[in-house]
């Protein structure tokens, strides 16, 4: 039997569960204008494959939580991922949607059933309670939940027990983190629903700019990339960050941004030959749907890969695709293990399949397998 090796940034779990939460609801602050020794240690390092703990590690924690962003650099991410939504007060915080009814216990707080509404979300009617009606305050009295519990019950365990962070607070963990481990944990945010936001008279992009410049963060050896799914905030952040920015693509559709504007291209225009030259202008990566990288053929197994990632590599790009899971729901049909959408399949033959098609790195909700699956192929 061939003996896997571990590499080093692989930390065994070790932490009660009463510990996390400890480390939650009591994050440590660290100085936030200049990089940490472990920071200054690793400056201008960089990883040959590059493993993002989506939303943390959510095939364990409820996403988005101080206790998934620590279980996921436990297991060896290079970079924990907080989205980011704001609040009333303008702080910027962790949450997938900007809608939170499905992420944390806001309907059980009946002083809150007032501000249950419905609002367009990118031209979609979304009802729901959304952090911009909030004060950071009244956020921090909610606690998060498990966002799928039909596919994740084993994480409904933990609903109830860990508050909304901020981003500050994502950045401070991950510098506490950064200085138990010995190993730099770097941070990836996006910023979701920009011109939602812009709309709303919120802007994200002057907050995420100052949080990362009061950080010491805002410069080239960093371990920091910044992602949205629109372009035109990516390039005015190309003008104002120094760190690398990341374009996200869907398989269908167009950035919202492109539709306000009456701009016809689509996210396929986008992962052309051509559009991927532009976006080289202002990003240096690229973070595609994985299927833009291999589709599905007729039987949902995965087909022959596109040009995307040659195409990306030429233009002077990484390629990050999202989201690797382990349940069959979110598996080519190749790679299930049996006919139960919330049992687990074989993540570890769809990573190996990916990295086969040359990508630089991957988006993943079980940052364990994907380190382990490094660890067999070196």
């Amino acid at each position: 039997m061939k003996r896997t090796v571990l590499p080093r940034r692989f930390v065994p779990v070790v932490a009660s569960v009463a510990a996390v939460a400890a480390g939650v609801l009591i994050p440590q602050a660290v100085p936030a204008t200049t990089p940490s020794t472990v920071e200054a240690q690793y400056a201008g390092k960089h990883d040959d494959f590059v493993i993002v703990g989506h939303r943390g590690a959510s095939g364990y924690r409820p996403e988005h939580t101080l206790a998934s962003y620590e279980l996921a650099a436990r297991m060896g991410a290079d970079y924990i991922e907080p989205d980011l939504v704001t609040t009333k007060d303008h702080v910027l915080v962790a949450r997938h949607e900007p809608e939170i009814g499905g992420t944390t216990d806001v309907a059980a707080h009946p002083e809150f059933t007032g501000r249950k509404k419905t609002k367009l979300l990118d031209g979609v009617a979304v009802t729901g309670w959304f952090t911009e009606d909030f004060t950071l305050a009244e956020l921090k009295t909610l606690r998060a939940k498990e966002r799928i519990p039909a596919v994740r019950q084993h994480n409904t365990v933990f609903d109830g027990h860990y508050q909304i962070p901020t981003f500050q607070e994502v950045i401070d963990f991950s510098r506490r983190l950064s200085r138990e481990l010995g190993r730099p944990i770097g941070i990836y945010p996006e910023t979701k629903h920009p011109t939602y936001f812009q709309q709303q008279g919120l802007a994200l992009e002057p907050e995420l700019v100052k949080t990362l410049t009061r950080n010491g963060l805002n410069r080239p050896d960093a371990k920091v990339f910044v992602q949205s799914f629109e372009v035109s905030n990516l390039k005015a952040l190309h003008t104002q960050l120094r760190v690398p920015l990341v374009q996200l693509t869907s398989s269908a559709g167009a950035p919202y941004d492109f539709v306000v504007s009456g701009d016809k291209r689509t996210y396929a225009d986008i992962v052309s030959a051509a559009g991927l030259r532009d976006v080289a202008t202002y990003a240096s990566g690229l973070g595609p749907s994985k299927d833009q990288v291999i589709p599905l053929d007729a039987t949902g197994k995965l087909g022959k890969p596109t040009s995307l990632v040659a195409d990306a590599h030429r233009a002077g790009l990484v390629v990050h695709p999202y989201t690797f899971r382990v349940e069959n729901n979110f598996l080519p049909a190749d790679f299930d293990s049996d006919a139960v959408p919330s049992d687990s399949g074989n993540l570890f033959g769809e990573i190996a399949a990916y990295r086969k098609a040359g990508i630089d790195g991957l988006f993943t909700d079980n940052t364990d397998i994907a380190v382990a699956e490094e660890a067999e192929a070196k």
